[in-house]
């Protein structure tokens, strides 16, 4: 137990009798009723989830901008203060060390990325530093909780009134208690996330808890399920070190003319997957690591990321299929010894998600 670290609400979880589970070298709630339970929760009401495993950088300086449009795979010139931006590292070959979140907040950017990776993201940008910029890594000391669902902005705003203006990814500048609000998520709803010092999340936490009995605590198993209703990238499964943003589908966030690292690799190299989504109407649960097959049986493809989509009652998967594949409509999912038919869909799975409202 020793090997995995707490996080600052660890007690409040185990008294509100949440499973715990080791995730990211962390103690983490799993889920405090059931996954399903949690997930329409998020849906239709709000939950609040513990994310204080993520990790937080801080970049200031005068050529700060420079080294992030360096660094990230976005155009950082166009991120203004109070603005948040989707982003990703890159290594030589392009292939993906990271995804992660850019806050402007005024006078210094904060990078939001996944837990896993702090240390190698830290020791890799520290590598690249230009004069003029200072990175520290401040994840020792930042929690981070995450207020999601269409009731979300109703409760937070009797404690941040400043949010009804927020629109989706744009952030209020730290206030006085070095409290971050910002209208992003990971949901496919309305929601919030709050980062604050370690000394001041549990009194926040539990004043979020008791604005409304309609505010559940909430854990990592639903916030996994209600990603993939969306589509929304997962770092080890989508994403990797071997994988391209542009395989990943992440053309969106590849800006090639700020000739971000690895942006010559991926413009020269062609690509060799695709990433894809799969709904079926048959009675099949697909999981991660299955093998994806065309019609004719050929293994063409694996999953990435599956299950059964609480909203829809069907089976959903992210997966990769070999780039020859790509313009194919239907698929088969061999599962023990079954085939089942899956078709190629749009994504969001999920298509009446408040995020956007």
């Amino acid at each position: 137990m020793s090997d995995y670290k707490k996080t600052i609400l660890y007690d409040s979880h185990k008294t509100l009798k949440a499973k715990l589970v080791p995730f990211s070298g962390f103690w983490m709630p799993l889920q405090y009723s059931s996954i399903v339970k949690e997930h329409h929760h998020v849906r239709q009401k709000c939950g609040i989830f513990d994310v204080s495993h993520m990790g937080e950088f801080i970049v200031s300086g005068q050529n700060a901008e420079k080294f992030l449009q360096m660094v990230t795979t976005n155009d950082v010139t166009v991120l203004k203060p109070g603005k948040v931006q989707y982003s990703a590292f890159c290594n030589n070959l392009g292939g993906v060390i990271d995804d992660l979140l850019v806050y402007h907040l005024g006078d210094y950017y904060m990078l939001v990325v996944n837990a896993s990776n702090i240390d190698k993201n830290f020791k890799w940008l520290s590598s690249q530093l230009i004069d003029g910029v200072s990175l520290e890594n401040h994840s020792g000391s930042i929690s981070l909780i995450a207020m999601q669902g269409p009731l979300s902005r109703k409760f937070l705003k009797n404690l941040y009134p400043q949010i009804d203006s927020l629109k989706y990814y744009e952030t209020l500048i730290p206030d006085k208690n070095n409290v971050v609000v910002a209208r992003t998520g990971y949901s496919g709803e309305l929601g919030f996330e709050i980062y604050a010092p370690d000394s001041k999340i549990l009194e926040l936490w539990n004043e979020i808890l008791s604005l409304s009995e309609h505010i559940l605590p909430v854990g990592l198993g639903c916030r996994d399920s209600l990603r993939l209703e969306m589509g929304y990238c997962l770092y080890g499964n989508e994403l990797n070190e071997k994988i391209s943003t542009v395989e990943a589908g992440l053309s969106w966030i590849t800006k090639y003319e700020t000739n971000f690292i690895g942006s010559k690799a991926i413009q020269e190299t062609p690509p060799t997957k695709k990433l894809i989504a799969l709904i079926t109407d048959e009675r099949a649960i697909p999981r991660s690591g299955y093998k994806v097959y065309s019609l004719d049986k050929k293994e063409v493809g694996i999953i990435t990321s599956g299950g059964m989509s609480p909203c829809l009652k069907k089976g959903i998967a992210l997966a990769f299929i070999d780039f020859d594949f790509r313009k194919e409509e239907e698929f088969l999912i061999g599962i023990r010894d079954n085939f089942f038919i899956f078709n190629k869909t749009k994504l969001p799975f999920y298509k009446d998600g408040s995020y956007l409202k």
